[in-house]
């Protein structure tokens, strides 16, 4: 989504219609990881870590959910280029995922 944002922000054009379908499909994303979390939260599943272990469900699942509330939020408010906030926002989501799967797995 980060792409497609940037490459109709570079042709000053709007983002496709594919753009929005791929929208819903991460906040599905999103909404699954957050509910496997906090399953295997409950059930006492928690990733082995070198650092505090709540990260890793900060980074994987409340992070990107209050990124595109907010996006949504901000998207309302704007009435040119919506779609250049939900790009920011998966942008910085898929870096927060990224980082979850690093703490999930030990990385530092």
């Amino acid at each position: 989504m980060a792409l497609l944002a940037a490459y109709a922000l570079i042709r000053n054009v709007d983002a496709p219609d594919f753009f929005w379908t791929l929208l819903a499909a991460l906040q599905v994303v999103i909404a699954v990881q957050f509910v496997v979390g906090a399953v295997l939260f409950i059930s006492g599943e928690r990733p082995a870590s070198n650092g505090p272990e709540f990260l890793h469900y900060v980074y994987g699942a409340f992070f990107p959910a209050l990124v595109l509330g907010v996006a949504h939020w901000r998207a309302r408010k704007v009435t040119v280029a919506p779609w250049l906030i939900f790009g920011v926002a998966a942008f910085v989501c898929a870096f927060s995922t990224f980082r979850a799967l690093q703490t999930g797995l030990g990385i530092d």
